[in-house]
């Protein structure tokens, strides 16, 4: 079985490295051509509060979860008022509740009193927002602004990265800030957000953590890990 670290070891110039991406994002466009966020929302908002409670959860948890909350607390204002006690029971599902109820009030205080009750649509202003990070402000900006400001790197594009010899500076696939500036530098900035869609589906269906179903994977003659796993 194959590691990130002897895959990581294999000799590629970062020329050859963006050569295969551009490959790899070619068969992905044909594999998952609507690859989206699979976060169910209808607004800024409703994203920013859905990613920042997908933390340590699963999407298909999520979706069962946010429109019982959006259905009470619609927008910022409304959030921002809330009982903690109710958000807290409502958002249990996701786990680590309180801190995600804690995390999701104050970043909708900050939205109503900083920005006018609007999400912002940078990268400074968003990493201003409690319980916002890189990874989520990169799904929002990606996703509802149409801005390519960085990748997303979840447990599945942490792997996917490590396995399809993308990342070179991360010491494992949980490394997500190297991750990110090594898929920055060889993916085009205009892929940056279905890449990371895509790696996430494909992750999902076919490049799985414990058994990836390598004999049918369409990356597998690009893919440096490809019939390594048993």
């Amino acid at each position: 079985m194959s590691t990130p670290e002897s895959v990581a070891k294999i000799r590629e110039t970062i020329e050859d490295k963006k050569k295969r991406a551009r490959k790899i994002i070619r068969v992905l466009k044909k594999l998952y051509p609507d690859a989206t966020c699979a976060l169910v929302h209808v607004d800024p908002f409703q994203l920013l509060v859905a990613t920042i409670l997908s933390a340590q959860s699963t999407d298909e948890t999520v979706n069962r979860v946010t429109p019982i909350l959006f259905a009470q607390f619609p927008t910022p204002d409304a959030l921002a008022a809330a009982p903690r006690e109710r958000i807290e029971q409502i958002i249990h599902p996701t786990g680590f509740f309180r801190q995600k109820a804690k995390s999701i009030q104050e970043a909708s205080r900050r939205i109503v009193v900083d920005f006018s009750g609007a999400v912002p649509d940078t990268m400074e202003e968003l990493l201003t927002l409690p319980g916002v990070a890189r990874k989520t402000a990169n799904v929002v900006l990606g996703t509802v602004f149409g801005k390519n400001e960085g990748v997303v790197v979840d447990t599945h594009i942490g792997r996917l990265a490590s396995r399809l010899a993308l990342t070179w500076k991360a010491k494992n696939s949980k490394d997500a800030a190297r991750i990110e500036q090594d898929l920055m530098e060889i993916l085009p900035r205009k892929e940056w957000t279905f890449t990371g869609h895509a790696l996430i589906w494909h992750g999902r269906k076919v490049c799985a953590a414990r058994k990836p179903d390598c004999p049918s994977c369409k990356l597998a003659g690009i893919c440096p890990s490809a019939g390594r796993f048993e």
